[in-house]
């Protein structure tokens, strides 16, 4: 006999009508609700002989991502980000963005080790990120409704989680590393680990602010806990407020405050394109619904027909889509984090639905995601091979240590080149607000976070690129429409005969005052 542990199965108790049965004898069954108190497990070999299926089910799924060496704006994003914090930029400060700072460490310690040129350790990091989320979800399954439920829940995370646009699943990006750790929230609340999912929820919004989604499944297990509740409370806030707090004392209060929170509110509104994001929404959904075709039918049959006993799993599907919705904008990587709770909900139905429910399932489930990996191994990349082009274009026309500035919302082009940004705004994005693919109304430089034109004006004034590309091609962030913009590149730059794909090149016709001073002889 094994002995007790922390993913020990609980017996499940069931009535003749309970067993895997015909549908009709299914109206009376009840998902059975996990103990408090762990049993013994039923053998030693159950890890050994998963964890490896498990490894290379994760690995088979996340090969597209080694296809390509950036898959979207946000992996550019993070790698130039990381090579300014490694140049010794202060996040927050001369490094800016709006999301929380865990993966840019990341991104930079990644380069500290093993360069700068590739993401290839990132895509790494990813696999090992959902292949530890899979566990996770297996262990939480496994200790509710047994070996078989944990088994099914690994498998299907691993399917399912590549079910949308590959340049939204193959990513090593933010949803990907938060995973784990709203996965970890829930499965540690589940056992009375009350430090441990505190830790867990910070560790989720550290990724990305829409992983404090999952303090909502902890507070109800806490809530349907035995006493002292109290106790519980003060151990969950204490592991979650300690991290954030350490965050924002190494990165500055303020300004991480004003980062992850407070500084996003026109970000966070779709008003003038709500026509734009909604289309981009129903595909999206379509997309992920399609991935779960295999799981869907048995969860709605079993909320149709039987009581699941998972109050916090629905609890969580439910917070995950508010966090999906939160901002507006409905991109395909934000439904990642749905996958989880949709996972352990099938997991559950399958255990008291026919044998070839659970057949069904899993073979929908891995002819979905073996048409996912085809797109994700065939399917071309303009964008990025556009930025490839820009990219060689800016290294010919530019010397190494040369700033310059890319007007877009591709800031890739800065780690493709080799070349830094002459500002610490990497995107036009976030000067105009276009960030979210906004269609115009709600573009421009008075819809820009608030105080960074000054800032930007400034950056270019102390520190002017030698070439400006404008790669607005036609975009509402395009300079004409821009005052500050238009009148820089009027007074002091020249626009080049060549364009790469539509975007222009502008070389600096007029030294900075700075240089010419440094130029003039002493005396």
């Amino acid at each position: 006999m094994g002995t007790a542990g922390p993913d020990s199965v609980h017996p499940v108790h069931r009535t003749p009508t309970d067993s895997l049965a015909p549908s009709h004898s299914v109206r009376t069954s009840r998902v059975p609700r996990p103990r408090a108190e762990p049993v013994p497990g039923r053998g030693g070999g159950y890890w050994t002989r998963l964890l490896p299926a498990l490894a290379a089910l994760a690995v088979l799924t996340r090969l597209p991502s080694f296809r390509h060496p950036l898959w979207n704006p946000d992996e550019g994003y993070l790698a130039v980000q990381a090579r300014q914090l490694a140049a010794g930029g202060a996040l927050y400060d001369t490094v800016v963005d709006r999301k929380p700072p865990l993966l840019p460490w990341l991104y930079e310690a990644a380069f500290a080790v093993f360069g700068d040129t590739s993401l290839g350790p990132l895509r790494v990091a990813a696999v090992g990120a959902q292949l530890l989320t899979a566990v996770l979800l297996a262990s939480t399954a496994r200790r509710r409704w047994g070996d078989r439920a944990g088994r099914v829940a690994g498998a299907l995370h691993l399917l399912v989680s590549v079910g949308l646009n590959p340049e939204d699943t193959q990513a090593a990006t933010f949803e990907v590393f938060m995973l784990p750790f709203t996965v970890a929230a829930v499965r540690c609340a589940d056992r009375r680990q009350w430090a441990r999912a505190g830790l867990a929820v910070a560790g989720a919004f550290l990724t990305k602010q829409t992983g404090g989604a999952a303090l909502v499944p902890v507070l109800w297990l806490m809530w349907r806990s035995a006493p002292p509740r109290r106790s519980a409370l003060l151990r969950t806030g204490a592991g979650l407020c300690g991290p954030v707090l350490l965050g924002a004392l190494l990165t500055g209060p303020a300004r991480f405050l004003f980062w992850t929170v407070t500084g996003s509110g026109a970000y966070a509104s779709f008003t003038g394109s709500e026509l734009h994001v909604l289309a981009r929404g129903l595909a999206n959904t379509a997309l992920l619904a399609f991935a779960c075709a295999g799981l869907l039918p048995p969860v709605v049959r079993v909320l149709r027909i039987a009581r699941t006993g998972a109050a916090d799993v629905w609890l969580w599907l439910a917070s995950s889509a508010g966090a999906v919705l939160a901002g507006f904008h409905f991109f395909g990587h934000y439904y990642l984090q749905l996958v989880p709770p949709l996972v352990l909900l099938a997991a559950a139905a399958l255990q008291i639905l026919p044998p070839h429910r659970l057949t069904g399932a899993l073979l929908a489930s891995a002819c979905a995601c073996a048409l996912f990996l085809v797109w994700g191994l065939l399917a071309p990349r303009p964008e990025l091979a556009h930025a490839e082009r820009l990219a060689a274009a800016v290294r010919a026309r530019s010397a190494p240590h040369d700033p310059v500035l890319v007007w877009g919302i591709h800031p890739e082009t800065y780690w493709l080149s080799g070349r830094a940004p002459a500002t610490r705004y990497l995107t036009a994005g976030l000067l105009t607000n276009y960030s979210g693919g906004r269609d115009g109304p709600q573009v421009g430089e008075k819809y820009g976070v608030e105080g960074s034109w000054p800032v930007f004006r400034t950056e270019l004034a102390a520190r002017p690129p030698v070439l400006i590309v404008d790669d607005s091609r036609g975009a509402p962030y395009a300079p004409e429409r821009l005052p500050s913009l238009r009148r820089l590149l009027a007074a002091r730059y020249e626009p080049l005969a060549q364009t790469v794909d539509g975007a222009v090149l502008y070389v600096r016709t007029q030294p900075s005052v700075s240089s010419a001073a440094a130029a003039s002889p002493a005396g």
